[in-house]
């Protein structure tokens, strides 16, 4: 059966009360594992933190206050493949003599969701917002940031979840439906991919892609071809693996074991979450350098409240499958890099160059894994200083 993607349709998210009341009865009868004594973070969750975070999500974290931020969004909704999918879609605001939007959708990646950009739509979409001298008046865009199927307020598929590849052409459709031909795309983590995916199988559409990150490094060539900078870059990943890629080799084999604790509990849904925003994050080892306690609790609200947990888990199956040729493939559409200094593996300009047609490449100072959450402006000026790199091309 094909389908067809329906019109877009004003949505607001919604967290009934019940399911608030469900949550706060859960937190408050956590059941806490045992924590050895100056154990702290080094195994895991730092029990002591989460305690007091659960604490302050019963009792403390103002969900009605959340839900007005929900209601503000631009929130639409459409079903493509046969699934509701939840966006924000924010057109951008002209003056006289700007120069004409463009297009750019923003792909997410686990374990967020479009929460990952919220703070960025009011500066790509308005002119002369961004860091930095250059960026008055600059190009402004029509924003298009959805839910990957699973995630966020998009709903679950009935089916199998979608990999990378197959989430790409569902974002081909999307535009389409909106009426964008020819767009940018921009993305980190599995949003990375998703970004690549439709540079690679939809080039003719996409202008141009922008990424935070090359994925871990897939290479079977003869190691010596490489530079020594990029033979470094194969060590340090597989080294960071060891370290701290037990998660993916869970939810890449064997989710649905670990979807089920996460789905029945908060607590350890936080656990699971916040752990990897703290390492991913450029925050020194302090959570709320990057986040506020109520930023951090607004995803993990999100998460719980939609029930969809087990289908971003599922997801790292779903993209271990994907033939290895196919992450091998070589992306012609100009590339633009912006790797920030506090993410977890760097790839070196040489293997953006291996991998990509990459025309940008810049280190930001500061920010991490999701960057345009905790450095918002200076993501917005990155975007914009690769868009200024490809005109007049990027009309």
């Amino acid at each position: 059966m094909v389908h067809r993607a329906t019109a877009l349709e004003s949505f607001t998210p919604q967290i009934p009360e019940a399911v608030v009341a469900d949550l706060r009865s859960r937190l408050r009868a956590t059941r806490w594992v045992d924590a050895p004594e100056g154990l702290g973070w080094d195994a895991g969750t730092d029990v002591a933190y989460l305690r007091d975070l659960v604490a302050y999500w019963a009792d403390g974290f103002d969900f009605a206050a959340h839900q007005a931020q929900l209601a503000s969004l631009p929130s639409r909704r459409v079903t493509l493949g046969g699934t509701r999918v939840h966006l924000l879609h924010a057109p951008a605001s002209r003056r006289p003599g700007d120069a004409p939007p463009l297009p750019l959708l923003l792909a997410h990646g686990w374990p967020d969701s479009a929460w990952r950009y919220r703070k960025v739509v009011p500066l790509l979409t308005a002119p002369g917002s961004g860091a930095g001298t250059g960026d008055a008046g600059r190009r402004t865009f029509d924003l298009v940031v959805p839910d990957m199927p699973g995630f966020g307020f998009s709903d679950t598929p009935s089916g199998p979840t979608p990999d990378n590849r197959a989430v790409a052409a569902l974002w081909a459709e999307l535009m389409t439906a909106l009426g964008y031909d020819r767009f940018l795309v921009a993305g980190g983590d599995m949003g990375s991919h998703v970004a690549r995916f439709l540079a690679l199988d939809f080039p003719d559409r996409v202008i141009a892609v922008h990424r935070t990150d090359a994925g871990l490094p897939v290479f079977a060539g003869d190691p010596a071809l490489l530079t020594q900078e990029e033979r470094d870059w194969l060590e340090e990943s597989a080294r960071w693996r060891t370290a701290e890629g037990a998660y993916a080799a869970v939810q890449g084999t064997k989710p649905q074991t670990l979807a089920v604790g996460l789905t029945d509990s908060p607590a350890g849904l936080a656990a699971w979450v916040v752990e990897k925003l703290r390492s991913w994050s450029d925050c020194g080892g302090d959570l709320e350098t990057a986040y506020t306690r109520d930023e951090v609790l607004a995803l993990l609200t999100e998460h719980w409240a939609a029930g969809n947990v087990g289908a971003g888990v599922r997801a790292y199956r779903a993209n271990a499958a994907i033939p290895r040729e196919q992450l091998a493939r070589y992306v012609d559409v100009p590339s633009g890099f912006s790797v920030f200094a506090g993410d977890v593996v760097r790839p070196p300009r040489a293997w953006l160059d291996r991998v990509a047609n990459t025309v940008y490449a810049t280190e930001p100072p500061r920010g991490g894994h999701f960057a345009p959450f905790e450095q918002p402006e200076s993501y917005a000026h990155e975007l914009r200083s690769f868009v200024d790199l490809l005109e007049p091309t990027a009309h």
